[in-house]
């Protein structure tokens, strides 16, 4: 079935709490926050406003005067994942609202929004880290990088191709392949990258970077956990939507992610960057694989693969790990949510 965008207004609209749901519902599109069904998505959304955080805030001129330093493949591995970071943030700030327009919950609406504008904030982080650490030569390179990298390039249209399905055929099957390819976006796509600059950071390197990074994976476990939200009210509202055909196109989706992210960390790292094997990059994809699917009431792709193959990540992405100047650094947590699991909302 074609599903409706939410009108602005929609005089005829029920207010009936009972009546609500996330698809396909009748709202007048007002958000009341005294009258919410999803009872969990205020909670997220005060979260998410309690996340707020400046880029500017963080001071770079260290990373500034280590960069010329690093090696060349350090310096690869960071404008190449740089420039996909760029992209995926930047899609995600346009394609957000598109999704959102039908969304028929207003409290998950408010939800989204916010993550639309967090994402936005992300590009500008990614905006001040090049203008603060490299030349303008390499800053206008790392946003080419799409025109003259093929793996880049394969890897941007394939996620928008996913998007601009649903965009064409807004249909019921295509929100929820949409809801997914948004799961797998937020809890895999970053992940080689992240792993990356925490991979720097364990030698003490580029430190001002690497806390840039932890505040934006931060933001990305409130948009993993909402996402998983979302896809799991969908499912329980419309069990009928579920059957085989459709579960199976879900997990053919996280099994090709997985392989993408595999395969571009592999690329962009090259086994050449110190603590960080091609190894561990390919068990690790897997293993947040095998979380992402499970969190959603699927079975896991990779049975074999049970423990936490790099739990220095994990350790590391914590808020409040970074031991570095006083004058330099500014305290990383604003809120008591820094040291947030998204299995927890």
């Amino acid at each position: 079935m074609v599903l409706q965008r939410t009108p602005l207004f929609n005089a005829s609209g029920d207010r009936d709490w009972g009546k609500r749901r996330i698809i396909g519902g009748n709202t007048t599109n007002l958000i009341e926050l005294n009258n919410i069904k999803y009872e969990w998505a205020y909670p997220m959304y005060r979260l998410m406003m309690n996340n707020f955080w400046i880029p500017e805030e963080i001071a770079l001129s260290d990373d500034a005067r280590q960069y010329p330093h690093l090696s060349a493949a350090e310096k690869r591995s960071f404008t190449k994942i740089l420039s996909f970071l760029i992209f995926l943030d930047s899609i995600q700030t346009h394609n957000l609202p598109n999704i959102n327009e039908y969304i028929t919950a207003p409290e998950v609406n408010l939800c989204l929004t916010l993550h639309a504008f967090q994402e936005a904030v992300h590009s500008q982080s990614y905006g001040y880290l090049l203008d603060s650490i490299v030349s303008a030569d390499v800053r206008d390179a790392v946003y080419n990088e799409w025109r003259y990298d093929d793996h880049l390039l394969t890897r941007n249209q394939f996620i928008t191709d996913r998007y601009e399905a649903f965009i064409q055929d807004p249909s019921e099957d295509n929100l929820i392949k949409t809801v997914m390819a948004n799961y797998i976006l937020e809890g895999i796509y970053f992940y080689s990258g992240f792993s990356f600059f925490y991979a720097l950071g364990r030698q003490g390197k580029m430190l001002g970077t690497v806390s840039e990074i932890k505040y934006i994976q931060r933001d990305e476990l409130t948009h993993l956990a909402l996402f998983r939200k979302i896809f799991l009210e969908i499912k329980n509202e419309n069990p009928h939507l579920f059957d085989a055909t459709l579960l199976e196109a879900l997990r053919a989706m996280m099994a090709q992610a997985v392989e993408h992210e595999i395969a571009w960390g592999k690329y962009v790292t090259n086994d050449e960057i110190e603590g960080l094997s091609a190894k561990e990059i390919d068990q690790y994809i897997r293993y947040l694989a095998n979380s992402r699917l499970t969190a959603i009431q699927m079975a896991p792709l990779y049975p074999e693969i049970t423990e936490h193959p790099m739990p220095w990540v994990d350790q590391f992405a914590a808020m409040n790990s970074l031991k570095t100047d006083f004058f330099e650094q500014k305290v990383t947590n604003y809120t008591k949510s820094s040291n947030l699991k998204w299995e927890d909302l």
